[in-house]
């Protein structure tokens, strides 16, 4: 924390910024209760308990003096002596307010013995009294900030060296040099040990953060490897499956138009994905996923392109049907990308789930939402076992989740199934992270 301290070379606007906050400093009675011990555990609270103690001692050794030393009667005695004790137990907690109650305590006692005073004794502090002063002052240095405890002992020196110049008792003994080192050396004490408290506070912070970024490298590194080996297993298959498809026609003699149509889709769909593989594979590299410059040359579909999507799975012996209601129009690109996905991903889980069926396709723009769903019949042959993971739906969900919309997804009655989604036109902004694409089954 950097801290003004009122230099002689600081501008006349600075120090006077300084000490007017040095003096709303010394007027504030906010609470600011005394640091536990960090370790050992089992003596957090040994601070307070030698302060509470130190309260109790100091208290009654203020009543002794008066009244042993210099010989006041009475009850007024107990006075001051609360007073100290009080102002020492309440440094533990508001450390200005307390040391304004131990110049109130010390004011009262001085006071009380200004008549009995006797020859070389001490005036305005008991020898005790001094010393009680000087921890209050000690407890005060250890919460504020250097300017305030150098304002906290020269405002007690200066009240020390008044009372001295103009009530001193004859024939007693001055405090004021005695006063200024024991004051300036509890002041200096309370400096080391609070600087002492933050550089330690700052150095666990520091680590607390070291860790962090540790951990950070760690998940890098391990996107990293996952990176490469999606590159080094997916890739390889999907270029081969590309050049195959493209050199198949040449090994059959007068291939059929329809031959030639798959093969070309096949190679299509295996460069499709590869561009999406390079993609992901950019984000997993990336420090930073969600940042739109990590994979600039690849944009993101958007509804636009659902066409070509059913067309895509038509080819591949789906029954697709599109209907489309309402006014059709852009929409950020969160939400298009979020739709796109999950058409992409329904019309995935009805090829895998559902052979055979046939399968709508709805859209429906509405004046605040999009509306979309994807049903399908029942099967009209067995399924192949799937080797996905299951995590479609709840990737689904995740996406619309993320721009606060809803999705449904469950069987119909007639036997086939049926994912509807509700997306906000305008969603509310994505915390940080959550654009990155979610992983599909």
């Amino acid at each position: 924390m950097n801290e003004q301290s009122g230099l002689p070379g600081q501008a006349p606007e600075s120090r006077g910024r300084v000490l007017r906050d040095t003096a709303r400093e010394l007027l504030t009675l906010r609470r600011d209760p005394l640091p536990r011990m960090s370790r050992p555990r089992w003596l957090a609270r040994l601070p307070h308990v030698v302060v509470a103690y130190a309260a109790a001692f100091f208290g009654f050794l203020t009543a002794e003096q008066l009244g042993d030393h210099y010989h006041v009667s009475g009850a007024v005695i107990w006075a001051p002596a609360a007073l100290t004790g009080v102002s020492i137990v309440l440094a533990m907690f508001r450390p200005i307010a307390a040391w304004w109650l131990a110049l109130l305590a010390a004011g009262l006692g001085a006071w009380e013995m200004h008549g009995p005073v006797g020859q070389g004794q001490t005036w305005p502090w008991t020898p005790g009294g001094i010393f009680a002063f000087a921890i209050v002052i000690l407890l005060v240095a250890l919460r504020v900030p250097p300017r305030v405890t150098v304002a906290v002992v020269s405002v007690s020196l200066t009240c020390t060296g008044l009372a001295e110049a103009l009530l001193r008792p004859e024939h007693s003994t001055s405090t004021v040099t005695g006063g200024a080192l024991l004051f300036g050396f509890a002041g200096l004490l309370g400096y080391a040990l609070r600087a002492l408290r933050l550089a330690r506070g700052e150095l666990v912070e520091q680590e607390t953060l070291t860790e962090e970024e540790r951990a950070r490298r760690t998940l890098l590194e391990e996107r990293s490897r996952i990176a490469r080996e999606l590159h080094d297993v997916v890739a390889h298959h999907m270029s081969v499956i590309s050049i195959q498809a493209q050199v198949a026609p040449h090994l059959v003699e007068n291939p059929s138009e329809e031959l030639m149509e798959n093969l070309a889709g096949i190679r299509a769909n295996a460069l499709e994905a590869l561009t999406e593989l390079r993609r992901v594979l950019g984000v997993l590299r990336s420090e930073q996923p969600d940042d739109p410059a990590a994979a600039p040359q690849h944009p993101q579909p958007t509804l636009a392109e659902l066409d070509g999507l059913v067309e895509n799975v038509r080819g591949a012996g789906l029954a697709v049907t599109t209907a489309i209601a309402g006014i059709r129009r852009p929409l950020t690109p969160g939400v298009e990308l979020t739709a796109y996905r999950i058409v992409q991903e329904a019309l995935s889980n009805c090829l895998r789930h559902a052979p055979g069926s046939r399968v709508e396709v709805g859209l429906a723009y509405g004046p605040r939402d999009l509306h979309l769903c994807v049903a399908n019949t029942p099967p009209t042959r067995p399924a192949a076992p799937s080797q996905g993971a299951g995590h479609g739906l709840l990737g689904m969900r995740e996406r619309a989740g993320m721009l606060g919309g809803e999705l449904a997804a469950g069987p119909r009655p007639d036997g086939g199934y049926e994912v509807s989604a509700v997306l906000p036109m305008d969603p509310p902004v994505p915390t940080r992270g959550s654009s990155t694409e979610l992983k599909k089954d």
